[in-house]
């Protein structure tokens, strides 16, 4: 059976929607990040980048929350999309991968968990944020999804990280993005995202962000000798 290495933030959360898509049968194992576990010789032996989420699968590993949700898409079948269609998705699964995630992540950091409030990283990581918004709600004008005429993992990995609107670009959310909003609305109704919300609910994850967790999120701010690692 599928092993599913899962905490509840955006990346993983990706993949939760996937397999409430599709009723894959999975094992769930949980990984706890603020208490370091991605660091572990056992975690790492399936990504040595020391990141969530993570498969298993017969055997095969794969890391990567974009990377995962193309393999488990070319495995299945299953919102895959058009044969016609997959340049398209491709694109902009690698807008997603490359930008839209990183750039939304980079832009919580600073906003809210660096220990400097740093003015120019700050502006230049919102800014980029909201222009994968603007991109995004762009191309979404006149459209249900974001590949063709069919719901995909392209709009699954999107899922992920606009679901962090509020938190990513503040209070207003996605009030500036009609068209985005009008997308993530109607993917946000639909039954397996109620399913993936609901993943953890037997899971009792670590809360607190205190000096454990900042370390074990952040060890290339520490001192190599006091990782840990």
């Amino acid at each position: 059976m599928l092993k599913f290495y899962f905490h509840q933030t955006p990346n993983p959360m990706k993949v939760a929607l996937f397999l409430a898509e599709t009723d894959l049968p999975y094992e769930l194992i949980a990984v706890d990040t603020l208490k370091g576990e991605q660091h572990t010789a056992e975690f790492r032996a399936i990504n040595p980048n020391g990141k969530l989420p993570a498969i298993v699968d017969e055997g095969t590993r794969v890391f990567d929350s974009n990377a995962i949700l193309l393999y488990l898409s070319e495995k299945t079948g299953l919102l895959a999309g058009k044969s016609e269609d997959r340049a398209e998705l491709l694109s902009w699964m690698m807008f997603i991968a490359s930008g839209l995630g990183p750039f939304s992540g980079q832009c919580v950091h600073f906003h809210r968990m660096a220990p400097e409030q740093i003015p120019y990283a700050k502006n230049r990581y919102l800014r980029e944020a909201q222009r994968h918004y603007e991109v995004l709600d762009g191309h979404l004008e006149g459209r249900d999804y974001i590949v063709s005429d069919e719901f995909t993992i392209a709009d699954v990995a999107a899922w992920g990280w606009i679901d962090k609107a509020q938190v990513v670009l503040g209070e207003e959310g996605l009030a500036p993005y009609p068209n985005l909003k009008r997308w993530f609305d109607s993917v946000n109704n639909r039954p397996a995202v109620a399913i993936a919300r609901n993943i953890d609910k037997d899971i009792e994850f670590k809360s607190t962000v205190d000096d454990e967790s900042r370390r074990a999120l952040f060890p290339s701010n520490y001192p190599k000798q006091n990782r840990g690692q």
